[in-house]
């Protein structure tokens, strides 16, 4: 940024100078008052337009600026030659007005003509030599020294750019770490959950068969009432075991180190070995980044979650699709279906809305058309809509005729949503 308190100053130490020079040898004449009138038209020009101008680099301000000033050179050095030391001034002030470095010279060698100009109608033609000499001089100095100002700045910018992509991949990189350490995280809770409260409840589920078994041959009321409880404890151990399981399942991490798809069919095919329940996959989005992709996955893996413990189901349908500038994600099942109550005391939906509410999408939850549960998430892509509008325009510019018929879209009926959704507080997971 251009401090114009630097250049309120410069323009005042100038005039005082210019005053000093041409006024310290009376009477004043005509040449005298000239150049005073030129260092007037210049401060004037400087506060009315220049000044709040400094630092715009743009073609038609410079010729503005260029312009005005080799007239007020030329008026000035006609005037008096000592006019001429205003250059000082105003070659930094074209410079900083240049868009370019080839405007900025052209604008010096114009300031160098005006100059000429003034010391010839001052001098006469004797005045030539003299006025190419300084003029030669002043102009390749400042384009010297303009050259040199111009890399530094340029040097400048590359730095600042540098600087920045450098601080945004910091950013990314630790963003990166950051979901490594959630990950390592979520893994190592999975493991100590299998390894330490999964393993100790299928200790008590053998332990509550083998003591059932050695109580059927105990008769008596006292014998009954023990089998009875140690029914109930196995139960109740089986249905923590699941719940732990499912806790494993749903913490383990499902990397996306390949595509959307091929990380959601790993998915199927592991949810299916430990339930039984057959999953299909359709997946049709691509180019999604990163970050959408592990949203969606593990989006995914919270529905799957939600119907290995509640829907009884034999069968789940997940399918991803992009259309209309988002992304929709939907898991359906063929169980039970959600009940009137469900969810209201679960974290599962809580966590997936919260989940999805960061990148701007929502969730839908309640029953399929035909049966069972039905969980919607739509994303907005931005670069989705604009890829469908230039794939359209090109199929509409490859019609062989006007009335050609467009086929209708079936849409699966997985990815309909509920006509009426179950409340946000209301759902099943």
């Amino acid at each position: 940024m251009v401090n114009r308190r630097w250049w309120d100053l410069a323009v005042l130490a100038m005039v005082a100078v210019i005053v000093f020079i041409t006024a310290r040898e009376p009477p004043y004449g005509p040449s005298e008052w000239l150049a005073w009138g030129a260092l007037a038209a210049f401060v004037l020009f400087y506060l009315a337009y220049a000044r709040a101008r400094i630092g715009v680099e743009r073609l038609s301000h410079l010729v503005i600026v260029t312009v005005a000033c080799s007239v007020i050179l030329a008026v000035g050095c006609i005037g008096d030659a000592s006019f001429a030391s205003t250059q000082a001034l105003i070659y930094p002030l074209v410079w900083i007005s240049s868009p370019t470095k080839r405007s900025a010279i052209l604008a010096n060698l114009a300031l160098g003509v005006s100059l000429v100009i003034g010391y010839v109608v001052h001098f006469g033609p004797s005045g030539l030599l003299p006025g190419l000499s300084i003029a030669a001089l002043s102009v390749g100095f400042s384009i010297a020294f303009g050259l040199w100002i111009w890399s530094i700045a340029q040097h400048g910018e590359e730095r600042g750019r540098l600087l920045d992509e450098l601080q945004a991949a910091q950013g990314e990189l630790a963003a990166m770490h950051r979901d490594a350490g959630v990950t390592d995280e979520r893994a190592r809770l999975a493991r100590e959950i299998h390894d330490t409260i999964a393993q100790s409840l299928t200790g008590l589920v053998m332990v509550a068969q083998r003591t059932g078994n050695r109580l059927a041959a105990v008769d008596g009321e006292a014998a009954r009432a023990a089998r009875d409880d140690i029914v109930l404890m196995e139960e109740m151990a089986r249905e923590a075991l699941t719940e732990a399981r499912g806790l494993v399942a749903a913490l383990t991490p499902v990397a996306v180190d390949t595509t959307l798809a091929d990380a959601l069919r790993r998915l199927a095919t592991s949810f299916e070995r430990e339930t039984g329940v057959r999953v299909q996959v359709a997946a049709d989005a691509t180019g999604l980044d990163r970050e959408l992709e592990v949203v969606l996955l593990r989006t995914a893996q919270e529905g799957l979650a939600n119907v290995r413990k509640h829907a009884g189901a034999r069968s789940a349908w997940v399918t991803v699709a992009g259309a209309g500038g988002v992304v929709r994600l939907s898991v359906r099942d063929d169980g039970v279906g959600p009940g009137p109550n469900a969810g209201a005391h679960g974290f599962g939906l809580a966590g997936m809305r919260d989940r999805v509410a960061l990148v701007g999408g929502r969730v839908v939850f309640g029953p399929a058309p035909l049966g069972g549960a039905l969980l919607e998430v739509e994303v907005p892509v931005p670069g989705l809509a604009d890829a469908e509008a230039s794939e359209a325009s090109g199929a509409s510019g490859a019609r062989s005729s006007p009335g050609a018929s467009v086929p209708e879209t079936s849409v699966p009926e997985a990815s309909v949503a509920a006509p009426d959704p179950i409340d946000p507080e209301g759902g099943r997971a």
